[in-house]
């Protein structure tokens, strides 16, 4: 069956499927003639889903004093986010399939503005979680049904390669744009604006979308899958919530190990459904493709190295160095740009000539160096002779290892599978993104507090320490965490570019397109 988002298509043509009519294929296979402002209505929704991750993390001491929120369940407001957004994205982009993807990216939009309204306008905790939950659901239906449509609306060629390398620059640097956003409006508005901010956004998203982007109609006469819906959606939820608790519990806690066990078995049980189901949520077809599982892995494992860093930094500018909400947004800036140019200037330029693990190898490797670099940190580091080089090479990196990552894992999809193939990118993503939070913060909070505990007793054997020289020590354990689980991200890092190279295969599309005339 072809299709017209793979690679393998020249002419990105698609042969005809039960249910659409010939008429509407001819139509529907033609170029977009809005097709770059059709990219920009969808960047826009991405950068808002993508952003929403961070920016109410600056914001948090600010809501937590206003609402009264405990120091115990200031978590919530983050892991409430990431708890729906999850574990229901698989759903999220098997719904966008079957009842059309314009249609599910205009809800998704406007639920999540509705969501954002109410959040902004929270009278107590109880409230800003609820609402922090509803735009975890509709993200989960934005978010696949943005990349689907970007999928379909540039099918082939370089023309798909620029198209993705915006995108994956708004991907990549999006988080750090929410730390940098959710300072300003925190010190000059207030941590409120924080969550309205994206109403405006979303209505003259949906003004575009409405306007500009177009659609095949959804599948007619499918059904969704309801068991496998519950299993794969319950069992993404149960792993999120585990690796969430794990940072609060640790990882021996008998409610961490019981949840993640319970997820396991019902993914187990997800997958063994999918090889029965009639219309399965997500067809193993899609993750049994070589490329398209490596990139999948590849992409979790990354995002858990780019969590760490943000994670770890935020911490250290404004904990170590005393740097305001403000300041330490700004300060992820070099970052963000490296991605942006890594993206948009190299991969989206050299991903129509080279095989994609070409990129990606060497992308990851840079990014494991500045990771790497960033392990030197001390209490008497600064932030232009130390953090600065680092991140530089971390974000060029980045740059050039999301575009290959997300057009590989969408290439040479049906067009009826499109929407659940972007969710599974999104859910390796969010995934990667929630164990890399728990994990590598387990693994600070352990160092530092042995740490501390051995220098602390032995300045007390040695008569006792003034108070600047005990918050020295503590300093001192603090970063000695976040260096050892940056050294760890580093190998994480190392990692997915072994398992890059080693799986990722494919080639590049000019020698696909030579292959292809030679055969004719």
């Amino acid at each position: 069956m072809s299709d017209p988002s793979s690679p393998h298509q020249p002419g990105g043509t698609q042969s005809g499927r039960p249910g659409e009519s010939q008429a509407y294929e001819s139509e529907a296979d033609r170029p977009d003639p809005h097709r770059w402002w059709a990219l920009a209505v969808i960047a826009t929704a991405q950068l808002m889903v993508v952003l929403d991750a961070t920016i109410v993390n600056i914001a948090l001491p600010s809501a937590q004093r206003a609402l009264g929120i405990s120091n115990g369940n200031r978590q919530w407001v983050i892991t409430a986010y990431t708890l729906a957004f999850g574990g229901l994205l698989l759903l999220g982009g098997r719904v966008a399939d079957l009842v059309g993807r314009r249609r599910t990216f205009i809800i998704g939009l406007i639920g999540f503005a509705g969501a954002s309204a109410i959040g902004g306008a929270s009278g107590g905790q109880e409230m800003l979680y609820l609402s922090r939950a509803l735009q975890g659901v509709f993200a989960a239906l934005l978010a696949p049904s943005a990349l689907s449509l970007l999928t379909t609306t540039f099918p082939a060629g370089k023309e798909r390669a620029q198209a993705f390398g915006i995108f994956s620059a708004i991907a990549g640097g999006g988080s750090a744009i929410g730390l940098l956003l959710g300072g300003i409006l925190t010190e000059w508005l207030s941590w409120r604006w924080c969550l309205y901010v994206n109403v405006p956004i979303a209505i003259l998203t949906v003004i575009g979308a409405l306007t500009l982007l177009r659609d095949r109609r959804g599948t007619t006469g499918a059904h969704l899958d309801i068991l496998g819906a519950l299993l794969g959606s319950t069992g993404l939820v149960a792993i999120v919530y585990g690796f969430s608790r794990a940072e609060a519990l640790g990882w021996s806690s008998a409610e961490v190990l019981a949840v993640l066990s319970v997820g396991v078995a019902l993914l187990v049980a997800f997958a063994w459904w999918q090889t029965r189901a009639s219309a399965p949520l997500l067809p193993l077809r899609i993750v049994r493709d070589r490329n398209r599982g490596g990139s999948m892995i590849v992409m979790a494992m990354t995002t858990i190295g780019l969590f760490g860093a943000f994670l770890f930094l935020t911490y250290f500018l404004q904990n170590i160095l005393g740097y305001s909400p403000l300041s330490a947004g700004l300060a992820f800036l070099p970052l963000s740009a490296g991605i942006i140019i890594g993206s948009t200037q190299i991969s989206a330029r050299l991903l129509p000539l080279v095989a994609p693990r070409l990129l990606l190898v060497p992308g990851l490797l840079l990014s494991a160096g500045g990771m790497y670099s960033l392990t030197f940190l001390d209490v008497d580091s600064t932030y232009a002779g130390h953090i600065l080089p680092g991140t530089i090479l971390l974000g060029f990196g980045l740059g050039l290892t999301f575009l290959p990552i997300i057009s590989t894992a969408t290439s040479g999809v049906p067009a009826r599978d499109s929407g659940v193939t972007s969710a599974t990118v999104n859910t390796a993503q969010q995934v990667g993104g929630s164990i890399g939070t728990s994990l590598l913060n387990t693994i600070a909070t352990t160092v530092t507090a042995t740490y501390l505990t051995s220098h602390l007793a032995a300045a007390a054997r040695e008569g006792g320490l003034t108070p600047a020289e005990r918050m020295r020590i503590v300093n001192a354990g603090t970063v000695h965490g976040f260096t050892v689980a940056i050294a760890w991200a580093a190998i994480i890092l190392l990692a997915a570019a072994l398992i890059g190279a080693v799986m990722i295969n494919g080639k590049s599309p000019r020698a696909r397109a030579a292959e292809e005339a030679a055969a004719l």
